[in-house]
């Protein structure tokens, strides 16, 4: 098969678009001298012969002004014999002059009968011919005759012979008159009948020009866009497959239904999404090992490779599940590994949903982080503290969801979740050896981060947070102050908070709770035993399963019993060895 090029293609419209023209000017052209041969012979020939039949009346009725004024001339006294000459002189050559304008008329009137391109009344235009022969032969002979008999009676100056002369020549002069005049009106009707046959054929001319042209207008178009469509249709459907592609749709291929330009580049087009397919499958495999954000990272930014490493300010994230261990014991392997895969799922999809990069999965436990270059750098913090906020949310669902897919009645009361989560400066990059690498993040904050998470088995809690997560993550959260400590591997004492609610959607018994709370911590930190053992204990009358309130309490009874020493600054250290 021959391939046709869009070049072919285009070349081929406008040369049939030429020929189209071409035709369309050559039949106006055949039309237009159709036109312009009858326009001709209406003009020249029937116009000018009724011109020729007008002035053979205007000729006659000279000659007959002109024989009057001999006849003046000769019987006045004394007779002007001068002028009698001269007016004979111009008698004879008006007789001339109507001779030749019949014989004018009558060369242009058979002229018209023997042109066969036109159509013309020949019969008619023949008797016409005829009848002025006949006027110009016989009436004029007689008006000659009768001319010379008045002659020889103007000799003589025969008066009465010379009157009656007159009249006669006039009776045959009006007689000649009256015929050129009826030959005059039957020529009239015919030129008018071919100017109606000519006004005919350039009407049939301009509207057969017209269905031509707009036949040729039409056939051009509809041959243009039949061209134009199957070079469109598939360009079309090239520009649906590119924004499928764009739309991350690459399930599909564009059928290849031309062998041009554009049925080449369909294919490099399939081409290219049978690589993006493959790639594709290879991020989904790699997906559901490293975080498809840093699958997608690492693609996107090639640098995000490099060995070397940087500093940022990032937010960590540590979870892990309470109560597993009781969980787990008798469990078959099929219906752990289904359980912990419930569970991650569950908790990994907040994380997801609130741009957060799962960093590994640790057992039961998973670590998270937020920061450039995939979250915006002034939103990490908050991020991080609604993603925890909605981990706990799923706790309550996770508890009813956990039995149905071991086929029990239960899951032992203490099953739970615990979340720690620090802001600080971390080393990221792609960091491992030359055999395996993994893109994380290392530094004080991932370990405050894991230091907060196992804190909350001393305070009972779900969540803390350390106070730079809390100052960068702003208005949108509601949280307590829990304690001042000393993480270990830490020498100084930081401000922990607990993550509560978001803005504006805490309970009356959370509202009272953080406020006796405070009161509480308030006291404890001032050494006032007393007032902070109440606060804690209206505390905990608010939430009676507040584990920081319990917690505190205890610490509270204890430092009764055995006061710290006086260097005390309020805080607790942790060791979480």
């Amino acid at each position: 098969m021959i391939r046709q090029s869009i070049k072919r293609q285009i070349v081929g419209i406008a040369v049939g678009l030429i020929i189209l023209m071409a035709i369309t000017s050559v039949l106006s052209m055949v039309m237009s001298g159709r036109v312009a041969t009858y326009l001709d012979e209406l003009t020249s020939k029937y116009v000018q012969a009724y011109g020729h039949l007008a002035r053979m009346n205007v000729r006659a009725l000279e000659q007959a002004l002109a024989l009057r004024q001999m006849a003046i001339a000769k019987i006045q006294i004394p007779p002007d014999d001068a002028s009698y000459a001269e007016r004979k002189r111009v008698y004879e050559a008006k007789g001339l002059d109507v001779a030749r304008e019949a014989d004018g008329a009558r060369s242009l009137i058979n002229t018209i009968i023997t042109n066969t391109t036109t159509d013309s009344d020949n019969a008619t235009l023949a008797r016409i011919d005829s009848r002025i022969e006949s006027v110009n032969s016989d009436i004029q002979r007689y008006i000659n005759e009768e001319s010379q008999r008045l002659f020889r009676l103007l000799e003589s100056r025969d008066t009465p012979g010379i009157n009656s002369s007159l009249v006669r020549i006039d009776a045959l002069r009006d007689d000649f008159n009256a015929k050129i005049d009826s030959i005059r009106a039957d020529m009239l009707t015919q030129v008018r009948a071919d100017a109606v046959v000519t006004m005919g054929h350039q009407r049939q001319a301009i509207f057969i020009s017209a269905i031509v042209t707009a036949l040729a207008a039409i056939l051009g178009l509809t041959v243009s866009v039949l061209v134009s469509t199957g070079i469109t249709r598939p360009v079309r459907r090239l520009l649906d497959g590119t924004r499928a592609v764009e739309a991350g749709h690459l399930d599909g291929s564009i059928s290849i239904t031309t062998r041009d330009e554009i049925g080449q580049l369909t294919a490099a087009f399939n081409r290219m999404v049978e690589q993006l397919r493959q790639n594709e499958r290879v991020r989904e495999t790699f997906g559901k090992y490293i975080d498809p954000q840093v699958v997608q990272g690492l693609i996107d930014r090639p640098a995000l490779t490099a060995s070397e490493g940087q500093r940022r300010t990032m937010t960590v994230l540590f979870c892990d599940m309470k109560g597993f261990t009781s969980l787990s014991e008798g469990m078959t392997p099929q219906g752990l590994v289904k359980v912990m895969n419930h569970y991650l799922s569950t908790m990994s999809e907040p994380i997801r949903k609130h741009k957060g990069i799962i960093d590994k999965y640790i057992g039961d436990g998973i670590m998270a982080y937020w920061g450039p270059p995939f979250t915006d750098e002034n939103d990490h913090a908050r991020l991080a503290c609604l993603a925890a906020l909605e981990m706990i949310d799923h706790i309550a669902a996770l508890r009813t969801e956990i039995p149905e897919l071991l086929g029990v009645r239960s899951v032992p009361s203490d099953c739970d979740l615990r979340i720690g989560i620090a802001t600080g400066e971390v080393l990221v990059g792609s960091i491992g050896s030359e055999f395996m690498m993994s893109y994380t993040v290392m530094g004080d904050a991932v370990n405050a981060a894991s230091r907060l998470e196992l804190l909350n088995k001393v305070y009972g809690s779900r969540s803390l947070v350390s106070g730079a997560t809390i100052a960068a993550a702003g208005p949108a959260l509601e949280v307590r102050e829990i304690d001042r400590v000393v993480l270990s591997g830490q020498t100084t004492a930081q401000v922990i908070f607990e993550l509560m609610a978001r803005a504006g959607e805490l309970t009356p018994e959370q509202v009272l709770l953080r406020t006796r709370y405070s009161e509480g911590l308030a006291a404890y930190r001032a050494r006032n035993w007393d007032e902070a053992s109440r606060a804690f204990g209206a505390a905990l009358e608010a939430v009676p399963a507040d584990g920081p309130a319990r917690t505190l309490a205890a610490r509270v009874a204890d430092f009764k019993a055995k006061p710290p020493a006086q260097d005390w600054n309020g805080a607790w250290l942790f060791d979480h060895k």
